[in-house]
């Protein structure tokens, strides 16, 4: 079931706050990167490569959380917990972009590899927690 988003934590996802997005590994062991993080449409967004771990682990396990800091105030925070419910290439080359102006400030994402694939995580949020 999807929740609404406190409004008192929503501008966390219009400034450059890093998420730590955490998957699950085969053990069932949880396994954190820090991301960059959207919203579009009620979704939290983190954009990876085909192959990498956090895009194995999402394949196999649907149930992530991510945690975004304000940048401005460390005790300041929002938590989501939920399932990935899509996992899409489409769009994915631009969102990378996108993000790219918003945390480094610049029009491409200047470590793409040759031969990378971008890849959407699409999460629907079932859970939140702010502090601060």
């Amino acid at each position: 079931m999807a929740v609404t988003l406190p409004a008192s934590h929503k501008d966390l996802f219009d400034k450059p706050a890093f998420g730590a997005f955490t998957t699950l590994m085969p053990d069932g062991s949880p396994q954190t990167t820090p991301v960059w993080v959207d919203l579009v449409d009620g979704k939290v967004l983190v954009n990876t490569a085909v192959g990498r771990q956090k895009d194995k682990n999402v394949r196999r396990d649907p149930r992530v959380a991510v945690t975004l800091q304000d940048p401005q105030n460390p005790y300041r925070y929002l938590e989501i917990r939920g399932k990935v419910d899509e996992i899409t290439t489409e769009g994915a080359t631009q969102h990378i972009d996108k993000m790219a102006k918003k945390y480094i400030g610049q029009d491409k994402y200047p470590w793409a590899r040759p031969g990378e694939q971008r890849v959407l995580i699409k999460i629907t949020p079932e859970k939140f927690h702010t502090m601060g």
